[in-house]
């Protein structure tokens, strides 16, 4: 069955980096975007970031662009999120997502997506 696990959240100053990785397995990645969502208490779950590597269509939400960056390996079936002058307010609980995709990264992001993982936090403080 289609697992995603996210690993590498942790606790970081502010300016400082980390790079989140979600470990995908179960289904033929190459047919599926695999996105990033955010949520912090209190709010409501934001879509960060997507990539479709087949076609080369990404997605970044404006609050992360030219901070954050996606990327996959398809040999490893891993997709990551490197996350650099990470800021307080990037503090959340980050979930990779999946979902079967045929047309841009940007089409996906305000849909429902079928497949998550568990989860991972990210702490941003002195």
């Amino acid at each position: 069955q289609v697992q995603l696990v996210e690993s590498g959240g942790g606790l970081v100053q502010p300016g400082g980096s980390l790079r989140l990785s979600c470990a995908a397995s179960g289904f033929f990645l190459d047919y599926y975007a695999i996105g990033w969502f955010r949520q912090a208490p209190g709010k409501e779950r934001e879509g960060v970031s997507c990539i479709r590597e087949s076609e080369g269509s990404t997605y970044l939400s404006d609050s992360v662009k030219g901070r954050f960056t996606s990327s996959r390996d398809n040999v490893t079936h891993t997709v990551y999120l490197q996350m650099n002058s990470l800021k307080t307010e990037d503090t959340a609980v980050y979930y990779c997502a999946a979902v079967v995709a045929n047309r841009d990264c940007s089409a996906y992001m305000s849909r429902s997506w079928p497949y998550w993982g568990q989860g991972t936090q990210v702490t941003v403080s002195t």
